[in-house]
């Protein structure tokens, strides 16, 4: 049921700097970088709930191809919550994606609503929590993404998720303050991550690895990348035994979970090589 005087509108590149404002005050933690990333991926896939001219909810509904889209930033402002605004920004969002196989991240408190709006669990992905300890052995292996085509890292990118990336890609590992190596195995590609500056700490993401021992690697290459002692994220999904033992290898707790659910099937994404998850907000 629509409100009097409550609209919704496509978000301005402005407007998602206010949407990733309000999840830093919930505690997301979101890198300092992230919005011009996140618009690349898909313009016009960010919603803005407008009430008597003062924005007080905002969702993202990124469409990656045609089948397949992610939701994030699902945030109603504390004072109007349970008024029904949320529903209204959610119910346009899906409009939006509507055809799509509909991924997302729910934190624990939403989790139950989104299973009645249709999403299935699939798996939960869990933040681990750490330090950065300085201690890495240089590894000719690797190397700075930017010595590679970006083709080259398109196409290892390709079956971690469901549909091609390009734009967001692009941005994301070249991103200002933020370091993207890569890890060769015979000359190939077979690996990559990006650490990048965050409200706080550092978070990596992704991390993608054909082993265990090239992901450590890669981990190790990265952290080396911020100063000592700072904190560092990595949001591991459970389903891979091995991305939780490297976590908890290397010191780092439990701080935050979310659920990956889906509308539809579970794509079929590599999530055995997957170690670090791009980002709870856009996939």
């Amino acid at each position: 049921m629509k409100t009097p005087n409550y609209s919704i509108r496509t978000m301005t590149r402005a407007d998602l700097d206010l949407a990733v404002e309000w999840a830093a005050q919930e505690g997301w933690n979101p890198g300092l970088h992230d919005a011009d990333c996140y618009f690349a991926a898909d313009p016009n896939g960010f919603l803005m709930g407008v009430l008597n001219g003062e924005p007080i909810a905002s969702i993202s509904v990124v469409r990656y191809g045609s089948a397949f889209g992610f939701l994030g930033f699902y945030i109603v402002k504390p004072d109007y919550r349970g008024q029904g605004y949320g529903l209204q920004i959610w119910q346009a969002g899906m409009d939006y994606l509507a055809g799509c196989n509909v991924g997302l991240d729910g934190v624990v408190a939403q989790q139950e609503n989104y299973k009645a709006s249709g999403f299935k669990l699939a798996h939960r992905n869990v933040r681990y929590e750490g330090v950065a300890n300085g201690e890495f052995c240089p590894d000719e292996t690797v190397i700075p993404l930017t010595a590679l085509s970006f083709e080259t890292i398109a196409a290892y990118d390709k079956p971690f998720f469901p549909e091609a990336r390009p734009q967001f890609l692009h941005k994301w590992i070249s991103q200002p303050r933020a370091y993207a190596l890569g890890i060769l195995q015979s000359g190939e590609l077979a690996g990559y991550g990006v650490i990048r500056p965050c409200r706080t700490g550092y978070k990596i993401g992704p991390l993608f690895a054909d082993d265990a021992a090239l992901a450590d690697a890669l981990f190790g290459a990265l952290t080396a990348k911020v100063p000592q002692g700072a904190i560092i994220f990595l949001d591991t999904p459970e389903a891979n035994p091995a991305a939780v033992a490297l976590a908890n290898r290397h010191g780092m707790t439990v701080s935050f979970e979310t659920a990956r659910m889906y509308t539809g099937a579970a794509p079929d994404i590599s999530l055995a090589r997957q170690f670090g998850v791009t980002s709870f907000e856009i996939g």
